[in-house]
């Protein structure tokens, strides 16, 4: 008895430390789906609104605020097309693409770095060819972005190249004023260039998965006792059916085997009786 008693409770911690488990997969998949519903509310509130002046968005600390991630702003001023960058490997038409990052000089002094859009990828490290921004005056609306870490991998890019859109690396070239907490998504730009890049998609509203993965780690989490509890009475039910001197599942007899026995009987009556 006190043997069980102890494999039971065995039964028991080894259920409550799963709970505990999927009690945290399945916050933390709750914290994924609030965070995946805040993004998708600062799209649909900043993606299509009017264009404001840069300043009004990033101050004289330089800093960009979480809320104002999307919004569009006018630059007015023009590009340094002598220190374009490319970033590798961005995906783009259903394959590997480069990016194209062009410093804007903006007419209040400051330099935005300005993702201007995307060209396929060439035969070698580099794009066949890259269009080059208008020149001169331009006034151009984009939306604000903030930058990229740089890759954990470690992974470098050749000459005129970076690897993810890392501001302080792009700025680091530059002379001048170089905004580094947000960069430029290209909406459209005045004159429009000879030939235009590809476009970025708007970004999906999809919320994801992640509520109907926490809800299932709830339901994992309650199945586990109900598994457990399961064990425990199909051990207790056996225990008892011993005890009792009886076999844990006595085959039925079918009444065919029950009618036959007694024609046998029948019969022999008849034979002795002969």
């Amino acid at each position: 008895m006190n043997n069980r008693f102890v494999r039971w409770g065995v039964y028991l911690l080894i259920a409550i430390a799963f709970a505990i488990a999927c009690v945290f997969l399945s916050q933390w998949q709750f914290d994924r789906n609030e965070t995946r519903a805040a993004d998708i509310a600062l799209v649909e509130q900043n993606y299509d609104a009017d264009p404001v002046p840069l300043d009004d968005l990033i101050g004289t600390d330089g800093g960009l605020g979480t809320d104002d991630e999307w919004h569009p702003v006018l630059l007015q001023g023009e590009y340094l097309a002598d220190e374009q960058v490319l970033v590798r490997n961005r995906p783009h038409g259903g394959t590997s693409a480069f990016e194209v990052l062009v410093p804007f000089q903006n007419e209040d002094g400051r330099i935005l770095i300005v993702d201007r859009g995307w060209v396929p990828a060439g035969e070698g490290d580099t794009p066949d060819a890259v269009p080059a921004p208008p020149s001169g005056t331009v006034e151009v609306t984009v939306r604000l972005r903030p930058g990229e870490q740089l890759p954990s991998s470690g992974r470098s890019a050749p000459e005129g190249q970076v690897p993810t859109i890392h501001l302080p690396t792009v700025a680091a070239g530059l002379d001048g004023d170089v905004v580094t907490s947000a960069y430029g998504r290209l909406v459209d730009e005045t004159p429009s260039p000879e030939t235009a890049l590809g476009g970025f998609e708007s970004p999906t509203d999809d919320p994801g998965p992640h509520l109907s993965y926490a809800i299932q780690w709830i339901l994992f989490g309650v199945m586990g006792f109900i598994f457990i509890f399961y064990m425990i009475r199909t051990e207790v039910q056996k225990h008892r059916e011993e005890a009792e001197g009886r076999p844990a599942a006595a085959p039925k007899v079918r009444r065919r085997d029950r009618d036959a026995a007694v024609e046998d009987e029948l019969l022999d009556e008849v034979d002795s009786g002969r």
